[in-house]
């Protein structure tokens, strides 16, 4: 059973009014061990938003942990990556000392496929495709993470919800295969079901490639930005890890991945 959720975000993310107390009261009402928060870090997001106060969240989740020593609370960062940030990506996480970096994908060629100026752009499947291109992208240019995170975000706001990653499969074997090589991970990410697509991010095709190509380190998060969804669709999360032929999952404090059994 999946006892650690590790993408959360409270209200020292831009996208969230949830004190990070009531995200810890909601992770100790759930049964959980573990609880990571992973706030939102977006150098050069268009509209300014997603620029974390780092000191100010560090100083308040540790000092929560001091308050809640019957629970683990660990220090992280979702970092939004573009080729072109790396340099500046590097000196940020050298700054600080976080258990756990998540690097994501919100902007394509200046845009977050979360607006649909971007399909409208780009056009449904080629959309998708400039999507993977960016991430190889990125980490070609900077790998000062941990694992990446939701794999096929830009999925949730395609016009055509439903899409057969096989048809992707050349290039997110190239992704897989530089992850693996580089030692990072994948994370399940469970707001694909919240969002309406019927499963967890990613998609178990590639869940399953990544295992079949020699990957081992996957974290579960929730992406949970309110109380309500913490530790959501856990038992899907669970599912769809064995279902690809895994019977662990990964927790990581001072960057190092501990393996829990499910």
């Amino acid at each position: 059973m999946i006892k650690a959720d590790c993408h959360t975000h409270s209200s020292f993310s831009s996208d969230s009014e949830e004190p990070l107390s009531e995200m810890i009261s909601a992770a100790r009402e759930k049964g959980l061990q573990t609880l990571c928060l992973t706030e939102h870090m977006d150098f050069d997001y268009p509209t300014g938003e997603f620029l974390l106060d780092t000191k100010s969240y560090r100083e308040k989740l540790f000092s929560l942990r001091g308050e809640n020593p019957d629970i683990e609370i660990l220090f992280g960062v979702e970092l939004g990556l573009m080729d072109c940030l790396a340099p500046r990506l590097r000196e940020y996480v050298k700054a600080w000392d976080f258990d756990f970096i998540i690097g994501s994908s919100h902007m394509v060629d200046g845009v977050d496929p979360y607006y649909p100026e971007y399909f409208a752009q780009h056009g449904g499947r080629n959309g998708i495709l400039r999507y993977f291109e960016s991430i190889l992208a990125n980490v070609r240019a900077f790998d000062d993470f941990d694992v990446y995170g939701h794999l096929d975000y830009v999925v949730r706001y395609s016009p055509e919800k439903g899409y057969d990653p096989a048809d992707f499969r050349e290039i997110i074997d190239v992704i897989l295969k530089l992850l693996i090589s580089k030692g990072k991970g994948i994370e399940i990410n469970t707001a694909g079901i919240k969002s309406g697509l019927g499963y967890v991010h990613p998609h178990e095709f590639i869940l399953k490639r990544y295992r079949e190509l020699g990957g081992e380190i996957v974290t579960v998060g929730s992406d949970a930005h309110d109380r309500a969804r913490v530790a959501a669709d856990f038992a899907e999360a669970e599912k769809a890890l064995k279902a690809a032929g895994f019977d662990r999952y990964a927790v990581f404090r001072q960057r190092k991945a501990e393996f829990r059994k499910l």
